[in-house]
């Protein structure tokens, strides 16, 4: 388990005198299901912070990144009806591995973050045809394939749309690998 989710874990204790299985147990018997109605039912009926009632409500419907098996399952449950999608990410992920070993995959619910010391890039299979790439590179200007994010996700810089191996040119390495040596 993550060490700050271990932490606010302890805390919850801590603070409220119950444990993240009894909390569990208050949200089933409120009949609550919907995220955000779990949040505002723990804020105002029980003084939670926002902190604290977000992990709740993560927890007790299981979807937070912490609540899967494995990070396999993560990327798994990322492929689903986008299985050809798949070899795109694993030859990215063995490109991106060559960088060194301080190159870090954190799978999440809809993507997997790259990180060395900071976030770099990221990847998810935004449609059943397209793997987008997220790289933080600063100081690039977008041109041709290299995209300014947009609202594509909020912690790049840049995005590549990817729909077949041909995408995954010498080019799109040479930005991965900037991004590395800027998280570095």
């Amino acid at each position: 388990m993550d060490q700050a989710v271990q932490t606010m874990l302890d805390n919850l204790q801590k603070n409220t005198g119950k444990s993240l299985e009894e909390w569990k147990q208050v949200v089933l018997t409120s009949g609550l299901q919907k995220h955000n109605d779990i949040i505002k039912f723990l804020k105002t009926e029980h003084g939670f912070t926002h902190g604290f009632a977000n992990m709740v409500a993560l927890k007790f419907r299981g979807t937070d990144a912490g609540s899967a098996e494995s990070s396999e399952q993560l990327v798994e449950k990322q492929y689903q009806g986008k299985e050809n999608l798949l070899p795109l990410y694993e030859k990215l992920v063995a490109e991106l591995k060559k960088f060194g070993q301080d190159v870090v995959l954190a799978p999440k619910n809809a993507y997997v973050s790259v990180r060395s010391k900071k976030q770099f890039a990221l990847l998810q299979p935004s449609t059943k045809t397209r793997l987008d790439v997220g790289i933080n590179l600063k100081g690039i200007e977008p041109e041709g394939k290299l995209e300014k994010s947009g609202s594509f996700n909020s912690m790049c810089t840049h995005r590549v749309r990817l729909e077949t191996m041909d995408d995954i040119t010498p080019e799109l390495l040479s930005w991965l690998r900037a991004a590395f040596e800027q998280a570095r």
